[in-house]
């Protein structure tokens, strides 16, 4: 098997945590002269902007048990189902050298179909607690790769730790020189999921008006807000005669984050991974609702490094927010050493280890 006759499917769910690292993936492998296709469904198929054209975006039948009402819950099954036969059908005909899933109800398929034609498969965990369907899965796929380090697995499994695989955007802002904050315009960076979080448009506004006046006129700020939150929050800032950017979804985080002084953000593993390759302070607000508070999971690495505060929902408010950001830009010296410590634990060549694993195991099924 030469490299230009590989040929690799990559299964992610419908969100940017899963597709994201899936994306950094496909990147490193098509350089490497391998063929990828990318196994998702239409949810997912909402972020492949970002993904190389050499990229065959395939969708598949998929649910989730999670929403839909009682009739979409019903069909799920036959959904997937449905899903898992034309995959296997697809994957005898097509025979790819490796599997990988990211996580999500999306991967499904494809996982299913390599585990009952013996394709050689992977998955990739972004974060501290397995997925339910990487869960499912981790016991029927031959390596289990970890984002987050440690990641809690079932017992007797062991994981390779690769970090999360971050963008190429991202890691042309990799190690971008921190400037601590100080009498001069700075840079806060508020993002919460792919599209904001209700609580953090609740909350940020507030804490900030809660700010003394001297730091609040050096203060640049860029929000991400869910679409019905965008005018209030646009109002609230207005309101407080404060500058910021709000915005749905911003295509250029990278950029911000390496001209960010501060960083407010859900605990995400893509977050944390891209808060840590370019390597700046944060204040981490994990959401409250994850699964098995994975969040959280995300957060303890950074936090104990002291790269990061982290915040529980249940003690947030814009007094204990508001303290938290004073405390970080009006200390130069801890916010550098903030910056630093972030930037420790950050795996840039996470793509590179992931990409070696995918190719030891297509020379074991080759062999």
């Amino acid at each position: 098997m030469t490299p230009t006759s590989a040929h690799l499917i990559i299964a992610a769910g419908g969100t940017g945590g899963h597709m994201f690292p899936a994306q950094a993936l496909a990147e490193v492998m098509i350089r490497r002269g391998w063929k990828v296709t990318l196994s998702t469904d239409a949810r997912g198929a909402r972020y492949t902007d970002g993904f190389s054209h050499a990229v065959a975006v395939r969708e598949v039948a998929s649910a989730t048990f999670a929403r839909g009402g009682i009739l979409g819950k019903l069909l799920a099954p036959f959904r997937i189902a449905g899903g898992i036969v034309s995959a296997s059908l697809r994957m005898w005909r097509e025979k790819p050298d490796v599997v990988v899933g990211f996580g999500g109800y999306p991967t499904i398929p494809a996982l299913a179909a390599a585990w009952v034609t013996r394709t050689p498969c992977m998955i990739h965990e972004q974060n501290g607690v397995l997925g339910r369907v990487n869960r499912l899965f981790a016991r029927r796929v031959d390596l289990v790769a970890c984002g987050t380090w440690p990641t809690a697995l079932p017992e007797g499994l062991v994981g390779v730790h690769t970090g999360n695989p971050v963008r190429a955007a991202v890691l042309e802002r990799a190690s971008a020189p921190y400037m601590p904050p100080g009498d001069w315009p700075m840079s806060l960076l508020v993002i919460g999921g792919s599209q904001g979080a209700r609580i953090l448009s609740d909350m940020v506004p507030a804490a900030i008006a809660r700010l003394p006046e001297g730091l609040r006129a050096h203060l640049r700020i860029a929000q991400q807000a869910r679409a019905e939150d965008l005018q209030r929050v646009i109002d609230s800032y207005s309101a407080n005669g404060l500058r910021a950017e709000v915005e749905t979804f911003f295509r250029d985080i990278p950029r911000r984050l390496s001209e960010a002084q501060l960083v407010i953000s859900r605990a995400g593993a893509s977050s944390v991974a891209d808060i840590t390759v370019i390597g700046r302070p944060a204040i981490l607000i994990p959401y409250a609702q994850a699964t098995a508070d994975h969040q959280s999971a995300n957060a303890s690495g950074l936090v104990a490094a002291g790269g990061a505060v982290m915040i529980s929902e249940q003690s947030l408010s814009p007094d204990t927010l508001a303290a938290a950001i004073a405390t970080i830009l009006t200390e130069p010296a801890k916010a550098d050493q903030m910056a630093q410590a972030a930037l420790s634990l950050g795996l840039p060549d996470a793509a590179q280890r992931l990409a070696a694993l995918v190719e030891e195991l297509a020379q074991k099924g080759a062999a």
